[in-house]
């Protein structure tokens, strides 16, 4: 197995104001080779934020969606506009109890082939939908905001499948205390999980597909959504081991797919995983410690991208670009070329 390390050093764009850096790629299996350009500079196209999230490619417009949630907003991101703000107030909007402290803004986004904008809204404890054409985006439908009768956590990150199926996580953020840096105990809170979920279009049927330990964050499907794969956060978080969960959705069964206690223990830096997004050649490309990490659908790591503390990834529709959003301490939005 070849491991090339490339360091290069920063790198300023000439006549454009955005800021370009080549960062440290190691690459650990040379197959990846035909997806990332390992000479690829990582682009900063906005760092006046607080704690970007979420970020979707809405084809239709040719634009990136993303969150601050400690801003309680929606933005958007285009080579034409750059950085516009595209809803106000779409996470922690009054609509349930809450703590009315920590990260309550919006966090995972998603979009169907109908125009609906589903959000993860932490504060309100519910994915909601607006219809992204409206006049009046910030007019939100409710989706999901209980599970058997009890309140959700605070929905954390989803997926929509092809047939309009929804996956989503739903730890309890909404119940972490930033400054401590641990969740708090509260009488608002529900459920005494942390669950993985399907929504089911069809009948509207909730489903629990993983209540089991660990804290779950980031999800995605396969190509051919058989399998939906979970990132599970470990210390401080939770006493479990770090981890990506692979759950198959024939039968309902997980396993774990990728162990990062080893990567967690060699950067030691407080970082784990977080957000991903899921490539049409099946590779998993996901925040995680050391930055972002590339993980074959067998489990293998492909190559790492040393991008600082980052939260989510996504895609544009061709796949030329990764776009990156930014952790507490590196709050910036990110793209880097890929091959295609």
């Amino acid at each position: 197995m070849n491991k090339i390390l490339l360091v290069f050093a920063l790198v300023l764009s000439i006549g454009c104001s955005r800021k370009n850096t080549n960062p440290i790629i190691e690459v650990y299996n040379d197959e990846i080779n035909s997806i990332i350009d390992v000479y690829a500079e990582l682009e900063i196209l906005a760092d006046s934020l607080l704690l970007p999230e979420g970020p979707v490619w809405n084809k239709k417009s040719n634009e990136l969606l993303f969150v601050d949630n400690l801003q309680n907003r929606i933005l958007s991101w285009s080579p034409v506009d750059g950085i516009q703000d595209y809803i106000l107030e779409a996470g922690n909007t009054g609509y349930a109890p809450n703590t009315g402290n920590g990260l309550l803004g919006p966090n995972g986004l998603a979009l169907d082939d109908d125009g609906n904008l589903f959000i993860c809204q932490i504060g309100d404890r519910r994915i909601a939908k607006t219809v992204i054409d409206s006049s009046n985006r910030q007019e939100f439908t409710t989706v999901v905001d209980n599970y058997e009768a009890k309140r959700l956590n605070s929905p954390n990150d989803l997926v929509v499948s092809k047939n309009g199926d929804i996956y989503f996580t739903d730890p309890a953020f909404g119940f972490f205390d930033p400054q401590k840096f641990e969740f708090v105990d509260s009488e608002l809170r529900e459920l005494n999980f942390n669950g993985v979920f399907k929504l089911a279009k069809s009948d509207g049927k909730l489903t629990a597909l993983d209540d089991g330990p660990g804290v779950p964050n980031g999800l995605g499907l396969s190509p051919d959504e058989k399998f939906l794969y979970v990132n599970k956060m470990g210390a401080p978080f939770s006493n479990s081991d770090s981890e990506i969960i692979k759950i198959d959705l024939a039968t309902n069964q997980s396993e774990t797919l990728y162990k990062g206690n080893e990567l967690v223990a060699k950067y030691n830096n407080g970082t784990d995983f977080d957000g991903m997004d899921v490539h049409s050649s099946g590779h998993i490309f996901t925040s995680g410690p050391g930055g972002l990490l590339i993980i074959s659908s067998e489990g293998e790591l492909m190559a790492r991208i040393n991008t600082g503390q980052i939260t989510n990834c996504t895609f544009n529709d061709d796949e030329s670009y990764l776009y990156i959003t930014g952790f507490l301490n590196n709050p910036k939005l990110f793209r880097i070329k890929l091959n295609q």
